[in-house]
């Protein structure tokens, strides 16, 4: 046992260490874990031949995953989706394996050899790129739903790969040579079974997962609930989907596909946010072990034996894939940014690469030397996956938010008022709207022309360009204005406007929207005259009626509600003091906690006062604050 907690804590302790610095960095939790297996694998050598065997457990994450996203899936909206399903998914998966059985020919390789390697590549990793996609909220993208729809058809076309590999069996190899060849038994209800039978078996597990999820999972979870034990229902969460993955696993499929069949079932029961909420932690944690068994599994001595082939074979397999899959997104009409993102994210190799290498190995199709080699290009290509990230995160979709802009030159501004309104999406158009009823002049400026566009179909004075940049403002009349509201939905800009507006033009109000209270300390720290938070006010509205649904008397709400607002605005200075000490942009130090737990407590008490019955004529009417 003691063997066993030190390797844990070692996996664990590489995962808490690298994980959160690369997060801090922009870097992504994927790379981090990635990271850390090669510090604790090959730098280190603190993990060994266990790897492999943890890989394998940790590859259950992926079924968790693919349950989870189930979940989330509308069948008519997948439906919906079929020719991107099937035509893109389809044409990328047998483009992709004819390129990579193409390359594999010219390097002398046996055409089933060739076809197998094909196969291989043809597949991108399931694991890194939706965990990703969801960190980086692209998942809902048009982008991010053609990454999914592929992946999906990839998930589903590994079943027949499976079965297409044994036929491609070469006389000369000898089954079982090799380290990746060693077979592990397990139990199987289609072996020897004539094709008839084999089809009948694989539909009625399919039939069983789709019946049981929709007639027997309630029943099932309602006895479980009435224990009343939280454990329990964990346990039953995980029962299911372990009992879906080796149903489908004796049936020769695929559990990650079984696992999402099951999910899309689920996703309209009454328990699926208890489901959600119990699976999420284990996927999290298998996935992130996954992505370190990937690291720690890079074999460093075959890599610097053959760096110049490795190295070769990965930027080809990511070059070739990307290529495909540019030309597929152009076919599909997946143009811009979201074109980069579908080809980006799908321009590696998969995890299901390694399980389609042992296989061939096992089944005399891949010799043993060169699936060690391709083993590494595949690890190697996932490694690289979050870099290519970072390159549409940090390259790609800011060049493609300036072209869709920057196209037009900034419209001349042959109007002046009173008021400037610098961004008009839904928070600012509110503002315009209120001001143009009180028949207010107002000036209003967007550097995204589907904004502006909005605007003047309401007959609203706007203009198209960038408020940050200083000759726009000025020619909009900032030097006569007598207000600037500050609402773009940018946060580094919307402090370069204001600290600009502030320094050249101390005259003008300044008002600014935050998104939250760090860069509400950063707008005040700019010169804004005054902050709202965007959330603050219809989260106080919602809370009041929080209040009176759990039968709080409305009068006694908005008396608590108020002083919820006295206490804050009694307050927000000092905590603006204790922010600019520790000068850590969004970042809160100990003094801030300390101080933000005092006021919470004063807060309490405020909230605890005998109001008494309060009268509707005692209700106090709340205005905002006079600014001094």
């Amino acid at each position: 046992m003691t063997t066993y907690f030190i390797q844990a804590f070692i996996y664990l302790l590489a995962a808490v260490v690298a994980v959160p610095l690369a997060k801090r960095y922009g870097l992504g939790s994927v790379l981090g874990y990635l990271v850390a297996g090669v510090a604790i694998g090959p730098v280190m050598g603190l993990v060994g031949q266990e790897t492999s065997t943890i890989q394998h457990f940790a590859e259950f994450g992926v079924v968790m995953m693919l349950f989870l996203i189930g979940m989330e899936i509308d069948p008519k909206r997948l439906w919906a989706r079929k020719v991107h399903l099937l035509g893109l998914g389809g044409l990328q998966v047998t483009l992709t394996a004819a390129a990579g059985m193409t390359v594999a020919t010219w390097f002398g390789l046996q055409w089933q050899t060739a076809l197998a390697v094909g196969l291989i590549f043809a597949l991108s990793s399931t694991a890194i790129v939706l965990q990703t996609l969801e960190e980086k909220g692209l998942a809902k993208t048009e982008g991010g739903r053609n990454t999914f729809s592929v992946l999906l058809f990839q998930d589903i076309a590994v079943i027949p790969m499976l079965a297409l590999i044994p036929l491609l069996a070469l006389p000369g190899l000898k089954a079982g040579s090799g380290p990746a060849a060693s077979p592990e038994s397990g139990l199987s209800l289609v072996d020897g079974l004539p094709g008839w039978a084999h089809a009948l078996v694989v539909v009625g597990a399919v039939a069983a997962v789709i019946v049981g999820g929709y007639y027997l999972s309630r029943p099932l979870f309602r006895y479980v609930v009435q224990s009343r034990l939280r454990e329990i229902f964990t346990a039953t969460a995980l029962m299911l989907v372990i009992g879906i993955a080796a149903l489908m696993s004796v049936v020769n499929l695929s559990p990650a596909l079984g696992a999402f069949l099951a999910g899309v079932v689920l996703g309209n029961s009454e328990f699926r946010h208890e489901l959600k909420a119990s699976i999420e932690p284990f996927k999290g944690l298998l996935l992130g072990l996954f992505f370190i068994t990937v690291g720690a599994g890079i074999d460093f001595g075959v890599l610097v034996a053959e760096w110049g082939i490795v190295a070769g074979l990965v930027l080809a397999v990511i070059v070739i894939k990307a290529l495909i899959l540019l030309i597929l997104a152009l076919i599909f009409r997946n143009r811009g940014s979201n074109g980069w993102l579908f080809t980006l994210g799908l321009a590696q190799a998969g995890e299901f690469g390694f399980v389609l290498l042992a296989y061939g190995v096992q089944s005399s199709v891949i010799p043993a030397d060169i699936a060690q080699i391709l083993s590494l290009v595949v690890a190697l290509s996932m490694f690289l996956t979050p870099l290519l990230f970072i390159v549409y995160d940090r390259v790609v979709l800011p060049r493609y938010r300036r072209s869709t802009n920057d196209e037009r030159e900034a419209d001349t501004i042959d109007e002046q008022a009173p008021v400037i309104v610098a961004g008009v999406g839904r928070f600012g158009q509110v503002i315009c709207r209120l001001l143009r009823a009180n028949d207010i002049p107002v000036v209003a400026l967007d550097h995204e022309f589907e904004q502006i566009e909005n605007l003047r179909k309401i007959n609203i004075k706007s203009f198209f360009g960038d408020a940050s940049r200083p000759g726009l403002l000025e020619t909009a009349g900032i030097g006569q204005a007598r207000l600037l509201v500050v609402a773009i939905n940018d946060r580094e800009r919307a402090v370069e406007i204001v600290k600009h507006a502030k320094k050249f033009f101390p005259g003008v109000w300044v008002l600014a929207r935050a998104f939250d209270r760090g860069h509400g300390y950063q707008l005040r720290q700019a010169g804004a005259d005054d902050v709202i938070s965007e959330t603050y006010h219809s989260a106080l509205e919602l809370g009041g009626h929080a209040l009176t649904a759990i039968g709080v008397h409305p009068m006694r709400a908005r008396q608590m509600t108020w002083a919820f607002v006295d206490n804050e605005q009694a307050h927000k200075d000092q905590l603006f003091e204790a922010w600019k000490e520790i000068e850590e942009g969004i970042n809160f130090g100990p003094r801030y906690g300390e101080l933000f737990m005092k006021l919470e407590e004063a807060l309490s008490s405020a909230m605890h006062r005998d109001w008494g019955e309060p009268k509707p004529e005692d209700v106090p009417v709340w205005t905002p604050p006079e600014h001094h």
